[in-house]
Formats: structure tokens, sequence, C-alpha cells
């Protein structure tokens, strides 16, 4: 967060999640080559494989693979839902994976046993929508023995206030934290 980074966003999701704020991303885009891809992303050093769904891409795999070789430290934002274990291990890749809460309405697609294939540098997400979603975070974050860096973020990413009082009233070792490019450019693409 906070670090200039080259989004690139793939085009597809198989979940549906109530607050999607990414829904543009089901449809559409151009399709592009990794060789392609590359070239766009250019010298920038940081990227973000995001969605939609990357890891729905046929391709994705292989993509991660070429941007690690090439010295990229990478980011790959995935929902949860589909297994990570093919994702290459790099100490300049991170997983940024999402345990869906109920309000989402897809906390029941959740592949839990990803969990377990996480690691200290990567991030466990869960967005909090209202105090259900809190209690099931909670819940989780308590009953599961996690080594990534666990991150709650509320529904919209701004009103973060009430979300960290919570966490420090209930003693959680978590991150609280905004989606950073909503508090300096709002809901504007491609920035």
């Amino acid at each position: 967060m906070g670090i200039p980074t080259h989004f690139v966003r793939t085009v597809g999701c198989n979940l549906a999640c109530e607050w999607c704020d990414t829904g543009y991303a089901n449809e559409g885009g151009s399709e592009m080559s990794i060789d392609e891809i590359i070239d766009a992303i250019g010298d920038t050093e940081n990227v973000c494989i995001t969605g939609g769904e990357p890891l729905l891409q046929k391709d994705a795999i292989s993509l991660l693979e070429r941007l690690v070789v090439i010295g990229k430290r990478v980011t790959v934002e995935t929902n949860g839902s589909i297994d990570v274990s093919q994702i290459p291990r790099d100490k300049k890749l991170i997983i940024s994976m999402d345990i869906k809460c109920p309000s989402s309405g897809m906390s029941d697609k959740m592949l839990f046993s990803n969990v377990a294939l996480l690691d200290e540098t990567d991030q466990l997400k869960f967005v909090i929508g209202d105090r259900v979603d809190l209690e099931y975070a909670t819940k989780f974050v308590r009953a599961n023995e996690i080594c990534a860096n666990v991150i709650f973020t509320p529904v919209g990413g701004m009103d973060l206030r009430p979300l960290a009082e919570e966490v420090l009233a209930r003693g959680l070792n978590v991150r609280v934290l905004p989606q950073l490019h909503k508090l300096i450019w709002g809901d504007q693409r491609a920035v």
C-alpha cells in the first residue's frame, strides 16, 4: 500500500459478492499475451495482478512466473475460492487472499485449505460489512493458525475508526487498512 504499482486487471470472476466494487471486471477488457502485458508494465517495479479473479485465466501462473523471473515484485489478489498451490513461491511474490464474510453472500465458496498455504509474506484479507462479518472474521482468526498478515478493511474501505476500535477492544493482532486508492481518487478507475 502506498507504493507506485502497475495493476493488471483480469476479466471474469467465479463469485458474485453483494458489495463487489469491480463488477465492471466481469466483461470487456482486451486480450493480451504475456509479452504484451510485460511490455505494458514496462519499468514499473511493483505489479499487482487482480481481477475479477486472476486465477481463472489459463496463463495466470505462467504470467506470475515470468514476472518473478524478470525481477518484478508481484502481488496476486485472489478471492480465496480457487486453489493457490500452483502459484510460484518466491520472496518477491505475495499472495493476497480474501476470506469472504457473510455479507458478501459468498462465504460458503471459500477453499479454506488455502490458508495453510500462505506464509509470513502473504496476506489474508477480510472485508467487513457489518457486525455479523466482524464476528465471523474474529472467530476465524482465533480458530485458525494463520502465518500470513491478517487485514480487516471495511466495505468501501473508508470508515476505519469503528472497525479499528472493535479490533482494539477484541485484542486482535490484525491490521485495519483502508483502500488507499479510494481515499485518494474515489471510485475513479485506471489511476
